[in-house]
């Protein structure tokens, strides 16, 4: 089909290449046609191939390195509220019918990008709040009619939105924030947690780890905990509230983080021990005294953003592992934690080998997992596949 059988009076923009291999809903700058007329950040655009052949519709930006993000294929579906209430229905059915969430949590992901179909967009539910969260201009534009049509879902929810900043320089958008609500509690697998949407911790909290923080606690029954770059205490109040732990540490760098974790402790009635301190000087000084964990966490923040600095990401992945490894005891359970997108599995699972090698110890892989099912990907974006977690025995 062409652009002419569609009669659309969108602009068009034209590839450089024939797409008839290719369905990943990402089109790179260098693949695209300059427009002859300027086109606002984030428009709704016919696409056509090389040969004229109509591709879809989706973003264009200019500015961007993603210049188009196709959102639909099909010729009689336009990108208007309706194509947003019905994607937006899919999600909720996935996370409400199929998965039956709601049973577990009041909390969890409704959007998640190109795995819902939604390219440039995440939506995290934390109770009564929904916080979206944009990577593109385009669904930026489209704010409102998405605040709509959650709100027809949940007419009661408190809406916050923001993008980071880096994504607002390269997607050439100025996203203007709402006041962030009050922080405020969400359970899962009877656990609670205070999270605040608007704080620098991404939309509030990782909703991403909720079925391996409830996996981590099976083997913590009675045991000494040591949870690295523990954050707001996921993995720390899960060894001891749901574990069963005997005893819990939690580093971390940052005062504000280990504020709400300390406040997450007190929610579930536990006491926990909680350090702020840079995780290398930490190790470096307790392990010469004999320290050891029979369980260590170490689920770092992303180490890198630009392709370039892959290599980068993993020296620091084999470091952390390297040292963090030599506080697990004989027999013990080590789990450790690549949310880095660039890094694949493949390159993870060899870093974490080479560190093990250079430690001294063997690792028995009992299981690696990822985020849980609200997190899906499609096979054709493995972008999607970002978490990597790995658990481990340790000899």
């Amino acid at each position: 089909m062409t652009v002419a059988d569609a009669g659309s009076p969108l602009p068009v923009i034209r590839l450089k290449i024939a797409r008839r291999t290719s369905t990943h809903p990402w089109i790179f700058q260098k693949m695209v046609e300059k427009p002859a007329t300027r086109l606002p950040a984030g428009s709704v655009v016919e696409i056509v191939d090389r040969e004229g052949q109509w591709v879809g519709r989706g973003f264009y930006n200019g500015h961007s390195r993603i210049s188009l993000r196709v959102l639909t294929t099909t010729p009689e579906e336009s990108i208007d509220a309706a194509f947003f209430a019905r994607r937006l229905e899919r999600c909720l059915q996935l996370r409400r019918d199929l998965l039956k969430l709601d049973a577990v949590t009041d909390s969890y992901r409704l959007v998640h990008s190109e795995g819902d179909g939604l390219s440039g967009l995440v939506v995290d539910r934390f109770g009564p709040v929904l916080v979206l969260e944009f990577f593109s201009a385009g669904m930026y534009r489209f704010r409102e009619v998405l605040r709509e049509v959650l709100a027809s879902h949940y007419p009661d929810a408190r809406f916050y939105w923001f993008a980071e900043e880096h994504v607002q320089k390269q997607e050439s958008f100025d996203c203007r924030s709402p006041e962030p609500p009050p922080p405020h509690v969400i359970t899962e697998h009877g656990v609670r947690f205070r999270v605040a949407p608007g704080s620098k911790h991404k939309t509030g909290f990782f909703l991403d780890q909720r079925e391996n923080r409830r996996l981590l606690a099976s083997f913590c029954q009675g045991r000494r905990v040591l949870d690295l770059c523990c954050n707001t205490g996921g993995f720390a109040v899960y060894a001891k509230a749901l574990g069963g732990a005997e005893e819990v540490i939690g580093v971390d760098l940052d005062e504000q983080a280990l504020e709400l974790a300390r406040q997450n402790a007190g929610l579930n009635q536990v006491r926990l021990r909680f350090v702020q301190a840079d995780l290398f000087a930490w190790l470096r000084e307790v392990l010469p005294h004999g320290q050891r964990f029979d369980v260590v966490v170490l689920d770092p923040a992303k180490q890198t953003r630009d392709r370039e600095e892959i290599d980068y990401a993993l020296k620091r992945y084999l470091d952390m592992n390297r040292l963090a490894l030599q506080a697990v005891a004989p027999g013990g359970i080590f789990l450790t934690c690549s949310c880095t997108g660039l890094v694949s599995e493949t390159d993870f699972l060899e870093s974490l080998r080479r560190a093990s090698w250079q430690a001294g110890r063997t690792l028995q892989i009992l299981q690696v997992c990822g985020a849980g099912a609200d997190h899906p990907y499609l096979l054709h974006v493995p972008e999607g596949r970002y978490l990597k977690a790995v658990f481990c025995r340790v000899e």
